[in-house]
């Protein structure tokens, strides 16, 4: 299994969302208000001066998976370039 671990602008949750779920995966945690700053966007630290907040999602998916949810979120990337949209994934293991 792998974690696919998506961190986007607030701003852009309901389209991210839907495009998850209309892909079919509608298993995730999400995180609202993450601050931080990228490279390929301005910082979005939650304040008068940079104002603006970050959503990360995560979704446990089988490794088979993982080619078919980057590609959606490069579609996402090159549809709303100002997302700030950014995705990583990483090794996972259910303990429980």
């Amino acid at each position: 299994m792998k974690m696919l671990y998506v961190i986007y602008a607030s701003a852009s949750d309901e389209t991210v969302t839907a495009v998850f779920k209309k892909a079919g995966y509608k298993s995730y945690t999400k995180a609202h208000g993450a601050t931080g700053e990228g490279e390929e966007s301005e910082p979005k630290l939650g304040t008068h001066y940079w104002p603006g907040t970050n959503n990360t999602m995560l979704m446990a998916v089988p490794d088979e998976e993982i080619p078919r949810l980057i590609e959606l979120v490069r579609k996402l990337k090159e549809e709303h370039p100002r997302a700030g949209l950014r995705a990583f994934t990483f090794p996972l293991e259910e303990c429980v």
